[in-house]
């Protein structure tokens, strides 16, 4: 029997999905700003938040081509998550403070 490519998840159709997820989250907020004033986001947040995505996907899929077992790569993405968890949460909402601010 004959393999059928053509769903085959190759590298280049993992990342191509990888960048695609990332653009169709972005679309939540952008339209959302068109129906309410309660999202306000400016480029610049669309460019942080793109980055952060994507870097995270591709950090992901990089973190799936270097280890082979369940283990290790169950690991390497539940650390992964927490880190962009913990990004997204401070550049949201700022649970850690800003050291530096002036009282």
């Amino acid at each position: 029997m004959e393999k059928n490519h053509v769903f085959e998840l190759t590298p280049t159709r993992r990342l191509a999905l990888i960048l695609g997820g990332s653009l169709s989250i972005l679309l939540i907020p952008l339209i959302a700003m068109q129906f309410t004033n309660e999202v306000q986001w400016s480029v610049f947040d669309f460019i942080v938040a793109g980055v952060l995505l994507s870097g995270t996907g591709v950090t992901l899929e990089l973190l799936l081509r270097k280890f082979k077992t369940f283990k290790t790569r169950f690991i390497a993405g539940a650390i992964l998550f927490i880190i962009f968890f913990l990004i997204w949460v401070e550049l949201a909402v700022g649970i850690f403070g800003t050291p530096f601010a002036g009282n």
